[in-house]
Order: C-alpha cells, then structure tokens, then sequence
C-alpha cells in the first residue's frame, strides 16, 4: 500500500472514530449529568467538540499505528474517560448501570443512523460518493464494535460496571476488585492470546469470538431495521 492509499484510508476511518468516541464519553457525561452528577459537566466533557475527549494515545498514536503495521487493514483506539463520581448519583447502583450503557447506547444508535443514511447516496455522485460510503460503512463497523467491546462484563468497562450494578452485593464486590487489573486481562485475552495460539498452531482468536462475531450479528439487525438486508 503506497502513501496515498494510506492517506486515503486514514481519511475513511478518521471520522467515524472521532464520532464514535466522542459521542459515546459525551454520553456518559451527560447521563452522569442528568442523573445527579455534574463531575463531567463542570469539567467540559459533555460536548461534541472531539478535541476534550481525545488520549494523545488511545485516539491518535494506537490507531496510527495499527493502521501503518496492518497495512491500512486494522483500526481501533479509544477516548479519554469521563469522570464520575458514583456516589453524587442519586441512586449510585441503578445509575451506575445507566451511565455505563448511555456509551455502547450511543454507538449502537450511531450504527443506525449511518446505515439509515446509506440510502442517500443515491443522490451523490462519483468519488465523493464512494467516500461517503466508505464512511457510513466505517461507521457502523466502528461503533458497533466499540459497543459489543466495550460491553464485554469485566471493569473498567461499561459492561463490567453494569454487571457490578446488576450483580447481588457479594458478586458485584468481586467484580468491581478486578478493575484495577481488569484491562491488562483483557488486553492479555484479545491480543496477547491470539499471538501465543499463531505460534502453537491454534486458534485463540478470542477478540473475534467475543466482539467480531456479536458485532456481526448486530450488523445483521441493524441492517434488516434500516431496509438495506
């Protein structure tokens, strides 16, 4: 792949990553807002504007560099988090559970509406059609991966904190312990794994299995809703 199609591929992802991951901390801040707490509001993070929610890493180097190293083929990365405070919540564990799905909510919402839009091409034309399109698709790519990955039930992720606020008291105490070493686990799971089974011959792919496969079948449904399955 040469530099202008690089250049191009950045050009097709850029968008639907900043939108995914501003919009779904935008979220967070905003449900924690409406709910009692005003941490995320006071501080800027319940905005559009990409830039209050962009890591130096997550958002800008990680994804660069899997796009380099994967020759245009790979993309992911991940916003600053939205602080909040739980215990400003007026009820900490129901609301708890409300401002961790408000995120993933939002991606699959995004999904939707990107898929909804396809039917507009139609009324553009060449390139810049194509470009749109590759866009949109991106779009619902991008955010539905970033719902059912960040889904997955083990903290710090808004799964494992809606798991922790589901979970009966003794359970849920358990669970939120690992957060600490939550994100080394899970790391460890989706890429360290898969790279061990490459150089025993096996199969360890555990990121596809527990976010490529559900996000295809969420593809599936979102596609089907908006008339384009």
């Amino acid at each position: 792949m040469n530099v202008e199609e690089i250049l191009y591929t950045v050009s097709i992802w850029t968008i639907p990553v900043l939108l995914a991951v501003t919009l779904h901390e935008a979220a967070h801040g905003w449900a924690a807002w409406k709910l009692g707490d005003d941490t995320a509001y006071r501080l800027g993070r319940v905005t559009f504007n990409p830039f209050r929610h962009i890591d130096a890493f997550g958002t800008v180097l990680m994804p660069a560099l899997l796009l380099l190293f994967s020759g245009g083929r790979m993309m992911f990365g991940y916003a600053k988090p939205v602080p909040v405070n739980f215990g400003r919540l007026r009820q900490p564990r129901r609301d708890m559970v409300l401002v961790a799905a408000a995120g993933p909510g939002t991606n699959f919402l995004l999904a939707i509406v990107a898929a909804a839009l396809i039917h507009t091409l139609p009324l553009m034309s060449g390139d810049f059609r194509e470009w749109v399109r590759f866009n949109l698709e991106n779009t619902i790519w991008i955010n539905l991966l970033l719902c059912v990955f960040n889904m997955i039930p083990m903290p710090p992720l808004d799964g494992g904190r809606v798991a922790v606020g589901l979970l009966p008291a003794p359970l849920a105490i358990r669970l939120a312990r690992l957060e600490q070493a939550g994100m080394i686990i899970i790391l460890g799971a989706l890429f360290i794994l898969p790279w061990i089974g490459g150089k025993l011959g096996l199969d360890l792919n555990v990121f596809w299995w527990l976010v490529g496969q559900p996000a295809l079948f969420l593809a599936d449904v979102v596609l089907t809703v908006t008339g384009l399955n």
